[in-house]
């Protein structure tokens, strides 16, 4: 962990140089995000509430989910521009130090900018505390705290099954981003409002049910019964990162060097 934090004050000291180039790119990445979330707002205007979830439960639904991935995106960029490791040749210097590949590709880059973004999932999240009426107890605010940290293993394992492939196919395939860019849109809202079969995929195979969903129903007191299952259920979507590890080691020992 120690090389890790010496990666992440490196590359932070390096994006610093460009102070103005940073600020202007953390303030796009907060307005990105808060254009989407306007929209949300405005869909909200038109109907009072979608399959019987009102706008400050999708609000927090929303912020959760753009917490995670903003972590995600800042802590594990380096599997989502692993490519370019691939096709320059640079993934073989990794493979000759004494040091896990993981640990080196997650600190061969880090987006600080993300920053902007991480800011708007903030002022979401307290618009829609603020705007609920939840009885917290230790429970719920453990269960707050899974649900982001489930979210970011997730997001990651999606970064991690991306650069993997690249060991076969090496360049970086778009169709990942069906997972991560549409799987963060697709998971800024409870999962009830979808067909039974997404409902069944985003909670089995992909697990976005266990952040944005299952835990989400414990908080807001919309469970009957054994409420403790619905608490726990971030800590199956963490364990998804499990078999995107063991695929990595799996690559790792498949690839084929350029050479160079």
């Amino acid at each position: 962990m120690k090389l890790y934090f010496r990666y992440m004050s490196i590359l932070l000291k390096s994006q610093m140089e460009y102070r103005t180039s940073f600020i202007l790119l953390s303030i796009g990445q907060f307005f990105v995000p808060f254009l989407v979330f306007i929209s949300v707002f405005l869909l909200f205007q038109r109907f009072p509430s979608i399959g019987g979830w009102s706008l400050y439960e999708v609000a927090l639904c929303y912020s959760v989910i753009h917490l995670s991935f903003s972590l995600s995106e800042c802590f594990a960029r380096g599997f989502d521009s692993f490519s370019s490791l691939i096709i320059n040749g640079d993934f073989d210097r990794i493979l000759v130090r004494p040091r896990s590949t993981m640990l080196q590709v997650l600190g061969s880059k880090f987006e600080f900018t993300r920053i902007g973004r991480l800011a708007q999932s903030i002022i979401v999240l307290v618009f829609s505390l603020t705007n609920l009426n939840i009885s917290w107890n230790l429970y719920k605010i453990i269960t707050l705290i899974l649900m982001v940290v489930s979210g970011v293993f997730i997001f990651t394992g999606i970064f991690m099954l991306g650069a993997t492939l690249c060991f076969w196919t090496i360049e970086g395939l778009e169709v990942m981003n069906i997972f991560t860019d549409g799987g963060r849109e697709m998971a800024q809202y409870p999962l009830s409002i979808y067909k039974e079969w997404v409902r069944k995929f985003f909670t089995f195979v992909i697990p976005f049910g266990t952040v944005n969903y299952l835990p989400l129903m414990f908080i807001l007191d919309k469970v009957e019964g054994n409420s403790l299952i619905y608490m726990l259920t971030p800590l199956f979507g963490m364990t998804f990162i499990i078999p995107c590890v063991l695929l990595w080691v799996f690559g790792v020992r498949h690839y084929k060097s350029t050479g160079s």
